[in-house]
């Protein structure tokens, strides 16, 4: 992990040389665009059906961290640190066991997001993209119950990130769409054997800053 908070510090450093420095805080909310989907039987290491697990949706989490933007007139370069946390729910159907079938399971991820914005202004408004690391931090699951699951997450994956603001005085406002390179649920593990969805976890970010200092 420390390797990646010095990648943002690297980044907030070479930052400082392009122009005018400030520094912010933010915090919202984050929503899934999950779509429901059923994963492959799940079978043993004999071959045998166990049971089937569906995707059922995903839930609204947080997201809040600090920022450094560096200005140049209109453009500018925003490396973020960012914490975020949210969850999943799965309906699990064990064969032969028919208490299951209607069980909702939630499985929860906290994430450490590294976002690199760059940027341009349009009066109040900003249009920003760029590159997105995800480093995972943590997870909790009501899937450790049943076929020896086993939780194996890379401790990091790449997307990107897009979006528009507003920022009235120092006040941010931004809607950001998270997008990611991996396939969601790529972490299952039954049996030993690795199981994902067809569809990426990818998300809408809506949050609240303040920008410390005057703009030049």
């Amino acid at each position: 992990m420390k390797k990646y908070v010095l990648f943002f510090a690297l980044m907030a450093t070479a930052a400082i040389g392009f122009g005018q420095i400030r520094f912010g805080v933010k915090g919202g909310l984050v929503t899934s665009s999950l779509n429901k989907e059923d994963l492959p039987l799940i079978t043993d290491q004999g071959g045998v059906s166990k049971f089937k697990l569906a995707l059922q949706d995903g839930n609204y989490g947080v997201n809040f961290g600090f920022l450094v933007r560096a200005e140049l007139g209109k453009a500018f370069i925003q490396p973020e640190l960012n914490f975020q946390s949210n969850s999943a729910n799965f309906k699990l159907d064990e064969f032969g066991n028919p208490n299951t079938a209607k069980t909702v399971l939630k499985e929860s991820y906290q994430y450490l997001n590294i976002p690199v914005m760059i940027g341009y202004r349009l009066g109040p408004l900003r249009f920003q993209g760029g590159p997105q690391g995800h480093l995972f931090l943590n997870s909790t699951s009501d899937l450790v119950d049943f076929g020896n699951y086993k939780q194996n997450f890379k401790e990091l994956t790449i997307g990107y990130a897009v979006g528009g603001g507003l920022d009235i005085w120092n006040l941010m406002i931004d809607l950001r769409y998270q997008g990611n390179f991996s396939k969601f649920g790529d972490h299952i593990n039954f049996f030993g054997k690795e199981y994902a969805f067809s569809q990426h976890p990818n998300q809408w970010t809506l949050t609240v800053g303040w920008l410390f200092g005057k703009r030049n």
